[in-house]
């Protein structure tokens, strides 16, 4: 298995030199990666650890009794282990391994059509990805229940008194993210949590963006269901991270039918396994697994909370640079965020920024981030995204400002 690097300081030069990536070239210039939001990039550990399993034990997992099926379950199951531990879940069969925090909602969204009645409500927030509307839309399709929506603010945060008003007894089931992709905004789950249960309503934490900066306690949080994604913490894509709690998990039925997910099949009559198997029909993505355990343990190496004191002084580093350039406005202005600035110049596209951007080696994202109703509110086509992590640095920071600057000097 793959050795995982310690790092007792912090020092940024030597964490980048973890990330081959890092030191390639875009359009002849060094690439400059400000796109962490969307995916984080991968360090030579999981590299290593995915050259290692396809190498040396590359077999299916669970079923087999020879040698190499069992190193595999083996590796497969420790990393389930890990991410049990990293959110402190009580058990590890808590832990679904799903395809990405989308295949994981719909797996959620999916069970409660079998829970949900004409008449019962579903609470989303304003700030979700589509991947947090679209299934609950679906859902409220076919149960008959009332989707409604938690307002948000000028500020880009979530409007709290109107929350209190949407909770009823009729309210089954809140769905809000941790942290906003478009804005980088924090938002205040545990009260959320707590005022849904009093009503006894399930709660649904989208932790896509908040596992790269933020280490989830899902029993401190009391969260009943806590979802993420592989590539945005370091590990691979096409794996998701699916936390629920045991007793909701088995009032659940299983998303799909296939191998893995039975106990016992006649064509009459099949019986379903036990969690976590219940959800996991089919091959899994076992090199993905074992390799988001090993992405895992190379940030706890680093310490999470170095990784947040870290990144915090480089959003504060970024926000005081872009409000020195004319007719910058950012958007998400929340006291409490992650290290994402959103922003527009002016009556500039922001494609047309990040157009140029590209060509100075500078990787933003531009759009409306999958985050529609939010552009929407502000009656704007979209944002440039720069989201930072820990392997950034403020040197990097000051030639994306010049890159933003000649890209307005240009484009006005």
């Amino acid at each position: 298995m793959a050795a995982t690097t310690s790092h007792t300081n912090f020092d940024v030069q030597n964490i980048r030199k973890d990330f081959p990536i890092l030191s390639r070239k875009v359009n002849g210039q060094p690439l400059i990666y400000f796109d962490n939001a969307a995916t984080s990039q991968t360090p030579q550990a999981v590299i290593d650890a995915i050259v290692d399993y396809y190498s040396n034990y590359n077999a299916n997992i669970h079923r087999g009794v020879h040698a190499l099926s069992q190193e595999a379950t083996d590796a497969y199951e420790e990393a389930r282990i890990k991410i049990q531990k990293h959110f402190n879940a009580a058990k590890s069969y808590e832990i679904i391994l799903t395809a990405g925090t989308t295949h994981a909602i719909n797996l959620i969204a999916n069970g409660y059509s079998a829970l949900l009645q004409k008449g019962d409500e579903v609470l989303v927030s304003a700030l979700e990805h589509h991947s947090n509307i679209v299934p609950w839309q679906m859902l409220c399709e076919r149960t008959g229940a009332i989707l409604k929506v938690i307002p948000m603010t000028q500020s880009g945060e979530l409007d709290m008194d109107a929350f209190a008003k949407a909770v009823s007894d009729k309210l089954k089931l809140v769905f809000v993210n941790h942290v906003s992709n478009a804005l980088g905004t924090v938002n205040p789950i545990e009260h959320i949590i707590a005022e849904a249960h009093k009503v006894g309503a399930a709660v649904v934490i989208d932790g896509a963006q908040a596992t790269p900066h933020i280490k989830p306690d899902v029993q401190a949080l009391d969260a009943d269901f806590y979802v993420a994604s592989a590539h945005k913490i370091c590990g691979p894509t096409g794996v998701g991270i699916l936390y629920g709690k045991e007793a909701l998990l088995e009032k659940l039925p299983p998303y799909q039918g296939g191998g893995e997910m039975i106990d016992q099949v006649t064509f009459e009559k099949t019986t379903y396994a036990g969690l976590p198997h219940k959800f996991e029909a089919g091959t899994p993505n076992i090199c993905g697994g074992i390799a988001t355990g090993v992405g895992l343990d190379y940030m706890n190496a680093i310490g999470f909370d170095v990784i947040a004191a870290y990144e915090e002084e480089l959003l504060q580093y970024a926000t005081e640079k872009l409000l020195k350039i004319e007719g910058l406005k950012i958007y998400g202005e929340s006291s409490k965020k992650t290290a994402v600035v959103s922003f527009n110049v002016g009556a500039i596209h922001p494609y047309d920024i990040g157009t140029i951007l590209d060509k100075l080696g500078i990787a933003v994202r531009t759009g409306h981030h999958c985050a529609q109703p939010i552009m929407d509110y502000f009656k704007i086509p979209g944002t440039v995204r720069a989201s930072f992590s820990f392997y950034n640095t403020k040197e990097e920071i000051d030639i994306f400002i010049k890159g933003v600057e000649r890209a307005v000097m240009m484009l006005s």
